[in-house]
């Protein structure tokens, strides 16, 4: 059997990352910067009010509470020339742009809310509710680098320097194909002997919170030229793809049968519990990575969280190698085989805790949905007593 570190190390050695395209402002959401971004732009690009209320000099209402002359408003988006002398105040709006002699804004809340004389209660040192001009970003400095991961606030950063278009590392288009003769589409009857498809659903709700972009290709009965075709038509939308079953040792596995041949696709026995049968490679003109899950549900998800999750990070341009861990306390005894590496569904506590659940069986899926992470226990140990130190996958 191969350990679960070189079949990973495999893994990221052949993937390769996206090649950068540019994009519109909306379409980068999940994506990774591939290009620095600097602001052409001090941010703010002038001195404006934080608030609501009258832009002063502060010298004119040290000694409030003090009665002064409106001169005028200024509005957000004002582009007049303004300024005000010794004694004057102008009425200002939140974000205008502050009028030359003014060193202070006093929050409306403040004063009597007047329009021709206003009544201002309270003192404002110099820089009260201003927001200088690049206090924030100055012009030419770098806001975004390479290799950041495209979320909501880093596009209002982007938006916010002015940028329409942006270079990013693409999410990775993956397709999900189940396997089994056994299989039926969720909301059709069963018959003798069958049993409602879920692995797809979730391995594309895995893909898409990973970053990628998810797509069901149905199911494929246990027939290797129907695999193969269904494969075929699937790689001209497919970055990576995924299989759920037909990788064990025993009869009907039409993956194994139909992918076997092509030498470009390993299957492998991995020391690891659940998901021991493992196969990867590449398939098609462009070397598509393809990875053959086994097709018990626990064990397509752990295997998910272990092999394709890293490798979809590489994809993305981002940091990839094996799966974070935290040490936590199990709250009861564990045991594993012998040789393998086992991955115990969990139940983090508040305390720095971690509870194993009950059933630990590959095919029970339920018990994987009340978890929220995994345990791990090394190939050398067999036992672990309750109180120990472990390490854990929060998922």
């Amino acid at each position: 059997m191969r350990s679960v570190d070189d079949h990973l190390s495999d893994i990221l050695n052949t993937v390769r990352v996206l090649a950068p395209l540019e994009v519109e402002l909306e379409r980068a959401l999940g994506t990774t910067l591939a290009e620095e971004v600097t602001s052409p732009v001090p941010l703010p690009p002038f001195d404006n009010s934080a608030m609501d209320g009258y832009a002063v000099r502060a010298e004119d209402v040290a000694d409030a509470p003090v009665t002064l002359p409106v001169i005028d408003d200024i509005a957000a988006g004002d582009g007049r020339l303004q300024a005000i002398g010794p004694g004057m105040v102008t009425r200002i709006m939140t974000g205008a742009p502050m009028p030359a002699g003014a060193d202070a804004v006093v929050p409306v809340e403040w004063t009597d809310g007047g329009t021709v004389r206003v009544a201002i209660d309270r003192p404002a040192r110099p820089g009260n509710a201003v927001r200088r001009s690049g206090e924030d970003v100055r012009a030419g400095d770098v806001v975004l680098p390479a290799g950041t991961s495209i979320g909501p606030a880093q596009l209002g950063v982007l938006a916010g320097v002015g940028r329409r278009r942006v270079l990013v590392r693409p999410r990775p288009r993956v397709v999900v194909i189940s396997t089994g003769a056994e299989l039926v589409e969720p909301g059709l009857p069963l018959g003798p002997g069958q049993i409602w498809e879920s692995n797809s659903y979730t391995l594309i709700a895995a893909v898409r919170e990973a970053g990628g972009d998810g797509y069901r290709a149905g199911i494929v009965t246990d027939d290797a030229s129907r695999f193969l075709d269904q494969l075929d038509a699937q790689l001209l939308r497919a970055d990576l793809v995924i299989t759920s079953g037909g990788v064990s040792m025993g009869a009907y596995e039409p993956v194994k049968e139909a992918l076997g041949p092509l030498g470009t696709v390993r299957f492998d026995r991995v020391a690891m519990q659940p998901g021991m049968p493992q196969g990867f490679g590449v398939v098609g003109e462009d070397d598509v990575p393809i990875f053959a899950l086994p097709g018990n549900p626990v064990s397509s998800f752990v295997s998910f969280m272990l092999f394709v999750r890293p490798a979809l990070r590489k994809m993305r341009g981002l940091p990839a190698g094996p799966t974070p861990t935290v040490r936590m306390v199990t709250t009861a005894a564990l045991r594993s085989p012998d040789g393998k590496r086992s991955f115990l569904r969990g139940v983090l506590g508040p305390d720095g805790t971690v509870a194993p659940v009950l059933r630990q069986g590959s095919h029970q899926l339920a018990a994987l949905a009340s978890a929220n992470a995994l345990i791990v226990v090394p190939e050398s140990v067999t036992e672990l007593g309750e109180g120990a130190d472990v390490e854990v996958i929060p998922l």
